[in-house]
């Protein structure tokens, strides 16, 4: 199904023009975005649907937001493209998932986005969409890892789950309630230490139960 098809809104009738490009229109496509993205998830979701939505041309949302994975993270305030760590991910070999995971993902951490990450886990935590933060870590942030580690008998699912749940904790110690020694150790300590945890889950010998 294609980016038109798939999730596509129906046109309100009586318009007498699509809206213009500016701040609000931003707005409105991030508006649209979110509800949109809620509702049907990712994958469910196109560029067309949330311009129809939004009352604006799909060339428009382009415009702002660039593609549809970049304006998922806009509408969940990620702080960071998520593109550039799941790049590195994806070019990682299979074997070193683990380390290169946690590299990534602490470097974001630790760098000027990283304030941002942080408030938007605050912002899940204090009760904000949970459903879109769901669904964008499952469906856009995990399901890269997933692919790549899922078999015949395994999908994959409750690794990535298992995994994602220690990367959580290891955020919550080291940025929330900055527990010593996590919080002020090196990014190559947290690495040696987290990575080989990280690909066990990934790849390792665990008995997920059929989960």
């Amino acid at each position: 199904m294609s980016d038109g098809e798939s999730g596509s809104g129906t046109a309100k009738s009586g318009r007498t023009g699509r809206r213009p490009g500016n701040a609000d229109t931003k707005l409105a496509i991030l508006d649209a975005a979110r509800v949109r993205f809620a509702g049907a998830g990712f994958d469910k979701t196109s560029i067309r649907a949330i311009a129809a939505d939004a009352d604006v041309d799909p060339a428009l949302v382009h415009h702002y937001f660039g593609t549809k994975q970049q304006l998922f993270a806009a509408a969940v305030d990620f702080p960071v493209d998520p593109e550039a760590t799941l790049g590195a991910v994806g070019a990682a070999p299979l074997d070193e998932l683990g380390q290169t995971i946690v590299r990534a993902v602490v470097t974001v951490w630790d760098s000027p986005a990283g304030p941002g990450v942080v408030a938007m886990v605050r912002s899940i935590f204090a009760g904000g969409d949970q459903n879109l933060a769901r669904a964008f870590l499952l469906q856009v942030v995990l399901e890269r890892v997933r692919v790549r580690i899922a078999t015949a008998d395994d999908d994959g699912r409750a690794r990535v789950a298992l995994a994602a749940s220690q990367m959580v904790g290891v955020l919550t110690a080291r940025k929330i309630i900055a527990l010593e020694p996590l919080a002020s150790m090196p990014i190559d300590a947290v690495v040696d230490a987290v990575g080989p945890v990280i690909q066990r889950y990934l790849t390792g010998d665990i008995d997920t139960g059929g989960w």
